[in-house]
């Protein structure tokens, strides 16, 4: 199970026109992967129409992979205990698509472009 955060074409805009996240998840899914898709600024029912795929109403405890995708200034003060609270154990993978988290995370395996 893999949490993508982020769905817009970039941080902090509510537009969801060519947002290239819509590619990770398809894949993902293709693998039959689980994801739950969260972004503060899109909109659930408006990606639901454009992709087929909702947002996730709540964030959960149990993921195996989060993918930081899209640097909302929301996300900029999340810190490595909080995305430890939410994956499911201390294998889980943190992938930080921008590199907005580098050299702040020190136990999690970090992944970054």
């Amino acid at each position: 199970k893999v949490l993508v955060m982020g769905a817009t074409f970039k941080e902090d805009v509510s537009d969801i026109r060519n947002s290239k996240i819509i590619d990770i998840v398809s894949e993902l899914k293709s693998f039959q992967v689980k994801v739950d898709l969260i972004d503060p600024h899109a909109s659930s029912s408006e990606m639901e129409h454009e992709y087929g795929v909702a947002l996730a109403s709540e964030t959960k405890n149990d993921y195996d992979a989060v993918i930081v995708a899209v640097n909302h200034q929301e996300y900029l003060t999340l810190d490595e205990t909080y995305f430890q609270s939410i994956l499911k154990d201390e294998k889980g993978v943190f992938v930080d698509v921008k590199g907005i988290y580098k050299n702040k995370m020190n136990e999690l395996d970090y992944w970054s472009l």
